[in-house]
């Protein structure tokens, strides 16, 4: 066979170390689709755009390489781009190929045609359409490195097809590893006086690309200078959450006494977050006067310095570095100020108890026990993310899978892929109903390609966090936020998945064993019927009217 740009498209993903891809086939790449059965990349067919893209964000966030999708133009791409936005929202480098109409037919309307660079520009980190067959190996190479560099983040490469099948000599060319940027000496020498004045720090821990050696180096930087810790938002796993220094995770919902502890601290070193709108509580957790005085940011976004207020000291550096650098300064002790924040903590983990029907604070507490610290734990946006995220306790770095954008559907087929990249790692997806409902056409994808994931749909019959707004807003006047349901069990059957149904606490345990058990063979899921009122951890609604 003739050597053609999606042949050199399709050898540059392999060049990159890809080593999966997540595809809903379309007839305006058909050339690519033919020239992937050539690489060592495994192709993953899936039943719908979102969850492609969002199979490979997730694929992203757990590699470090870009989370690589495919779809058709038009309607292919717009239903893509709710997994671009959650990778520009979650840092994740991620590459959308994607069809477009032939050169010769742009700016006609033709059939299926979109702007990409108006439709992703706002997006996207870089929107670029592969025109020339002997640039198709170079302009590859700098998407796959563009979404990696810096911070991290979607890339689209258009294909026109009068192109994709045109003779290329270009060769594949593996995008080059840029080594991270450093804290400047004279930057980690400030912070040093800053950390030998302050009696009450607290680092803040967030951002992309964390590794498990970074989440160990952490841990040794807050017992060398003596730091409590806490998380941004669904960034739980930057840090052991059995460690004594750990004080919780900053986000929705967050517990008021660790807010309360938090605006006590006289430094707030900030490492890898963005410091966005969840973990700084509505950006109200400190004002610029406590920045100037108080706040020292490091980030590998420079844009992300200064963004809202402008720090006593702001350091541009990736995570690794950065903490290498923080382990060289001097000892410090403060043990009673981070007891505080462990103790915090650990009245915070314990479960809250409901006055009606499956707890589901036991639920994941128990799910958390049984799987072990080395579980991938993945769960699209509702209000039962708010019992998965307290009472999940993560040890290890890549074991959480929850998407900073708050997009829905994203569950299911993040937990897809987290199987297919670890087959011989725990991995459970866990969904609201409304949630799991968006994306459920994957329970096939994870049939046909033998992932074998274990899914927790909690079912209270509603669109939960907007029921909740609403009893607060408008009190007895819910509207639009009640479901129907199948029984998800039987579904779950239907595709050919091991499912129970649980009706009450003490159901769940014997019904996790079973599934465990069935996960041998196949993927799994538990029904689990949750009262409606019951609305958030320790929380319940108004009487349904």
């Amino acid at each position: 066979m003739p050597r053609t740009v999606a042949t050199v498209v399709a050898e540059s993903l392999a060049a990159a170390g890809i080593t999966h891809a997540f595809a809903v086939p379309g007839e305006s790449y058909l050339p690519l689709l033919d020239a992937m059965r050539d690489v060592p990349v495994r192709l993953v067919t899936c039943r719908h755009e979102a969850s492609a893209a969002h199979m490979a964000e997730a694929a992203g966030k757990l590699s470090g390489r870009p989370g690589i999708a495919m779809v058709t133009r038009g309607p292919g791409a717009t239903h893509a781009a709710i997994g671009l936005h959650t990778a520009q929202q979650d840092s994740t480098p991620l590459v959308l190929l994607v069809g477009q109409v032939g050169d010769d037919m742009i700016g006609r309307e033709a059939f299926q045609e979109v702007d990409y660079q108006r439709l992703f520009g706002g997006i996207a980190k870089r929107v670029v359409t592969l025109r020339d067959p002997a640039r198709v190996g170079e302009e590859m190479a700098a998407a796959l490195s563009c979404a990696m560099a810096g911070r991290p983040g979607p890339v689209v490469v258009v294909l026109p097809d009068d192109r994709l099948g045109r003779p290329s000599q270009a060769r594949a060319v593996p995008p080059a590893p840029v080594a991270p940027p450093s804290p400047a000496p004279d930057a980690v020498a400030a912070l040093a006086g800053l950390l030998a004045e302050a009696e009450r720090p607290v680092m803040l821990l967030g951002g992309p690309g964390w590794t498990e050696a970074d989440r160990l180096a952490a841990e040794a930087v807050a017992v060398r200078l003596s730091l409590p810790v806490v998380t941004a938002w669904r960034r739980k796993d930057r840090f052991d959450n059995h460690h004594p220094h750990y004080g919780g995770e900053l986000g929705l919902g967050a517990n008021p006494a660790l807010l309360a502890a938090v605006r006590e601290a006289d430094l707030l070193l900030v490492v890898g977050a963005r410091l966005t709108e969840n973990e700084t509580q509505g950006y109200a957790l400190f004002d610029q006067e406590v920045a100037a005085r108080a706040l020292v940011h490091i980030c590998i976004d420079p844009e992300a310095l200064g963004r809202t207020w402008q720090p006593r000291l702001a350091i541009h550096a990736a995570v690794g570095p950065a903490l290498a650098a923080l382990l060289a300064l001097p000892q410090a002790g403060r043990a009673a100020w981070v007891e505080r924040f462990a103790a915090v903590h650990a009245q915070w983990a314990r479960p809250t108890d409901v006055a009606a029907g499956v707890n589901p604070a036991r639920v994941i507490a128990h799910l958390n026990d049984r799987l072990g610290a080395e579980a991938i734990v993945t769960n699209g946006a509702g209000n039962f993310a708010g019992w998965v995220h307290r009472f999940t306790l993560h040890a290890h770095a890549g074991t959480q899978l929850a998407p900073i954008s708050g997009a829905m559907g994203y569950g299911v087929p993040a937990a897809i892929a987290a199987a297919l990249l670890h087959p011989g790692r725990p991995v459970v997806g866990v969904s609201g109903d409304g949630d799991f409902l968006m994306s459920a056409a994957e329970l096939a994808t994870a049939v046909h390609e033998g992932a074998r994931p274990l899914f927790l749909v909690m079912d209270n019959g509603q669109y939960g966090t907007i029921r909740m707004h609403q009893a607060r807003d408008f009190p007895g006047r819910p509207s639009a936020t009640a479901l129907t349901n199948p029984d998800f069990a039987a579904l779950a059957r239907s595709f050919g998945l091991h499912a129970e149904t649980v009706r009450a606490t003490e159901e769940f345990p014997p019904a996790l064993e079973r599934s465990v058990a069935a996960l041998q063979a196949r993927a799994a899921l538990i029904h689990v019927l949750v009262d409606r009122d019951e609305i958030a951890p320790g929380r319940r609604l108004e009487p349904a009217l």
